[in-house]
């Protein structure tokens, strides 16, 4: 960190950012150190940090949401700042980066040799992974991307189980998954910056809290039906319906006409996931929904998705959603949102 000035925070933003990923942690940032002793004391502080926005151009825009930004400079005019932050920046998840944004890839490389921090929000990772810095690294993004990681972006380690990936850090990369990861990557950067104090504060006047449970929680299973084999496809379209009945993989592979070799590679060509991968995650997607929706007995719902031991259900629904099925439907069924407030 450079000494003499205040810690300079870009945030990276394009036509693609959302605009409550670019303005809460303006809005967070700007305010460390300035806002708490007026709600406390009733007397301004200064502010520990000098935050700006930054574009390609420097050129104000619409976001998404057709909401304007007005860059405070464009990223040539910048040179050294110490932290980056790329915010999100959309893409479908079936779609990479490629020739996408060269001026900030090309910007982001220089300025992570200089020894910027570089960190990423969200989808903003895969702007990482298409400049090479995530190359041999772990990271976190958006769960809905997975797949497009493995396919485009081999060489990164994807992170699907936490909030915020420091395993890199002392290389200067840090990344957090999905849109509101923001707020644990802006409590950290803060305590590195500023002082935990200062952390605590912030949380205390935004109401931030940690996603103590990282992303898997909210996790769910992108599954859209191959476009490109269409015995894949079938397959896919036949275990939709089909997920609680016995011996669900050797009954695709039959169906197939072919081995089960062959129906495993193309299998896992068209989705990602091994058969069997695919057969469980569809059980535990089917079995969330049960949870959300309805009071019946855990163990009744793993009898429903096609699990006679109950206790090899709780372990597995464990290990792919991060909490126990109890502690999910606690979290997210109906009536813990219609009740919010009470």
């Amino acid at each position: 960190m450079k000494r003499d000035r205040k810690p300079v925070f870009a945030l990276l933003t394009s036509r693609e950012t959302s605009p409550s990923v670019l303005y809460g942690l303006y809005d967070v940032l700007y305010s460390v150190g300035a806002i708490f002793p007026e709600l406390t004391v009733g007397e301004p502080g200064e502010g520990l940090l000098d935050v700006r926005i930054v574009a390609a151009d420097g050129a104000p825009f619409r976001c998404t949401g057709n909401v304007v930004i007005e860059p405070h400079q464009s990223i040539g005019d910048l040179a050294d700042p110490d932290v980056v932050i790329v915010c999100d920046m959309f893409t479908p998840i079936d779609v990479p980066m490629t020739g996408k944004y060269p001026e900030e890839i090309a910007w982001l490389r220089r300025v992570h040799s200089g020894g910027a921090l570089i960190c990423a929000v969200c989808s903003g990772a895969l702007v990482l992974a298409e400049s090479g810095l995530l190359d041999g690294r772990e990271a976190a993004a958006h769960w809905a991307y997975e797949a497009l990681f493995r396919r485009c972006y081999p060489r990164v380690k994807l992170r699907h189980q936490t909030a915020v990936c420091r395993s890199s850090e002392a290389d200067n990369i840090v990344t957090a998954a999905a849109v509101t990861a923001w707020q644990d990557l802006v409590l950290y950067l803060i305590a590195r910056y500023c002082g935990p104090n200062h952390a605590a504060t912030a949380a205390k006047v935004f109401l931030l809290s940690h996603h103590e449970d990282g992303q898997l929680p909210y996790a769910a299973m992108p599954r859209p039906v191959s476009a490109l084999d269409a015995v894949i496809a079938q397959s896919q379209s036949w275990i939709a319906g089909n997920y609680g009945c016995p011996n669900p993989v050797s009954e695709m592979v039959e169906r197939s006409g072919l081995s089960q070799r062959t129906f495993a590679r193309r299998f896992r060509a068209a989705t990602g996931y091994s058969p069997i991968e695919y057969v469980q995650a569809l059980r535990i997607e089917e079995a969330k929904q049960m949870l959300e929706a309805t009071s019946e007995p855990i163990d009744d719902i793993a009898m429903e998705v096609g699990y006679d031991d109950p206790a090899s259900f709780r372990r597995l629904f464990k290990r792919c959603a991060g909490i126990t099925a109890a502690a999910y439907r606690r979290k997210f069924q109906g009536a813990s949102f219609t009740n919010i407030g009470l």
